[in-house]
């Protein structure tokens, strides 16, 4: 790490005829101890390179926002702190929707607009490439496939990414309860959908009577929705290998924290399944994280960009859990950025807990986009601008930002233009991308899918040999029958003897509950 990202350069000469406000703010970002450059101090429609704006090292884990117009940096902003979050020595998740921050990986390319942005702002800009793991939601684009069993996703998210309403929630939490206490493991949705079948058929039915009951119409809804869950080709995301998120907490041989980059380009269309997903991982860190408390640095920084897809259609357990995760995570060493346009687009309870902010331009062409504004410069402290029209004058790549400072109490309001990645502003070609994916030490213990015997095959291999002994029995003088009709999958494992063994069975089995937490999801791996 070059000290000109640990030490502020020299005040230049004329910094000191600064106004007695701007000295303030300039002194509020003067850290002793490790922090990241950001940019330098905009006064009075002026770039103050002697007033640097940074956010210590030390508070990256107290959470914060990025958000902003379309257009107006965040994206650059992110991949900014990114970079030095990992020269830092700390792992780094980036959520890639538009697939345009796969650059991180490569050196940028010089040019007139980043040479003199370094000279604004007094910093020296040198090119550099990141050490980057790329990865997809089960293996739909560029990327080691991330996939996660049925039993570990838990019911609340499954519920969101099915667009059930509270009362088909709670009767897939029913169903979830079930097959965790009769050890009834859910790999895939195929082995979902077996066990929705045997608590709605005559022999299952009383199974949940005493916590409830499942009713045939809600139960229906239920395997229409998975079904055209599965129609849509998102059968991929369930399965095994399941992934390790221990995996995102990795440094390089030379002590760089690694860069985890989910590559979202061929799910981008699905928003309520990818944003879900992220949940899932952040959830997954949270059970298997021990506390650490205040640390030096983040053991990792996770953004979550297009956050407002979290929160739309989001039910009441969902909100809630998201709170309790941003909450308590924290004190797990993990630090967690929300990207998106608005502030209004975060919950009130989640906004409250997001320490560091840095708000790019907004606009106000509409009435609402006014609203917007007035309830977005609402959320800041008191400051010596009039943030309203700063905030529809900041150019690409500039923000309103403020901190936590090293003793935890927000740091002034800064206008601020930001320094430019060093790495390449822009995607890497997909073939380069391909050949990174292919020489992961992760590739070949995730690439390939196992779809091993589990409930859905153990079900349905038994109703065609039980139909078999039928056929003889009836023997051979017999009359001929007309063919009937070939019975439905629901049907088939319903009425399969192996079905009403295994269901027997299962009852006796003792200590096989798996303990769940936030959202639903299991506390305790298979």
């Amino acid at each position: 790490m070059s000290d000109r990202e640990t030490v502020p350069p020299a005040t230049p000469a004329g910094a000191d005829s600064l106004p007695d406000e701007a000295r303030r703010i300039a002194a509020g970002y003067d850290f002793t101890g490790p922090a990241l450059d950001l940019g330098a101090l905009l006064w009075d429609g002026r770039c103050q390179a002697g007033a640097p704006v940074r956010v210590p090292l030390a508070m990256l884990n107290r959470h914060g926002l990025v958000a902003g117009a379309t257009g107006t940096g965040k994206t650059k902003t992110l991949q900014l702190i990114a970079e030095q979050l990992s020269a830092r020595g700390v792992p780094v998740f980036l959520a890639d929707v538009k697939g345009d921050l796969s650059g991180i990986a490569r050196p940028g390319q010089p040019d007139d607009r980043v040479r003199q942005r370094a000279a604004e702002v007094g910093r020296q800009w040198t090119p550099a490439g990141f050490p980057a793991e790329f990865f997809a939601l089960g293996g739909l684009g560029h990327g080691i496939p991330v996939r996660a069993t049925v039993t570990s996703f838990g019911p609340v998210l499954l519920s969101k990414v099915l667009r059930l309403n509270q009362t088909q929630e709670q009767s897939l939490g029913l169903i979830f309860h079930y097959a965790d206490t009769k050890g009834l493991e859910l790999i895939d949705l195929k082995d979902l959908r077996a066990v929705v079948a045997f608590l709605t058929s005559d022999e299952g039915k009383g199974e949940l009577k005493g916590i409830g009951g499942l009713s045939s119409a809600t139960a229906g809804v239920i395997l229409r929705s998975l079904t055209a869950f599965e129609a849509q080709g998102m059968a991929d995301f369930f399965g095994e290998p399941e992934f390790n998120t221990a995996g995102f907490l990795r440094t390089a041989e030379d002590s760089r924290g690694i860069v985890s980059v989910l590559e979202l380009p061929a799910v981008q269309e699905k928003p309520g399944l990818f944003s879900t997903f992220l949940m899932w991982l952040l959830a997954d860190l949270f059970h298997d994280l021990p506390e650490v408390g205040d640390v030096d640095k983040p053991k990792l920084v996770f953004f979550l960009d297009e956050a407002h897809l979290l929160f739309d259609g989001a039910s009441r357990a969902f909100l809630d859990s998201i709170t309790q995760t941003v909450r308590l995570i924290r004190s797990k060493g993990v630090g967690v950025f929300f990207v998106t346009q608005s502030p209004k687009d975060v919950p009130a309870e989640v906004l409250g807990q997001l320490g560091n902010r840095v708000q790019h331009a907004l606009r106000a062409f509409t009435p609402d986009d006014e609203k917007a504004l007035a309830a977005t410069v609402r959320t800041f402290p008191r400051s010596a601008y009039d943030l309203e029209e700063v905030l529809t004058g900041l150019g690409t790549g500039e923000a309103v930002v403020t901190v936590l400072g090293e003793n935890g109490a927000p740091t002034p309001v800064a206008a601020t233009r930001l320094r430019a990645p060093e790495s390449l502003m822009g995607p890497v070609d997909a073939a380069e991308l391909d050949q990174a994916v292919r020489a992961s030490s992760l590739h070949d213990r995730y690439a390939q899918a196992v779809d091993r015997e589990s409930a859905y095959e153990r079900l349905s291999a038994r109703p065609s040999e039980e139909r078999e002994p039928a056929r003889r029995q009836s023997g051979a003088g017999a009359p001929a029958k007309a063919p009937k009709e070939e019975p439905s999958l629901v049907e088939q494992v319903v009425s399969s003897g192996m079905f009403r063994s295994l269901a027997r069975s299962v009852g006796t089995q003792i200590g096989r509950e798996i303990t769940r937490s936030l959202f639903g999801t299991a506390r305790r791996r298979r």
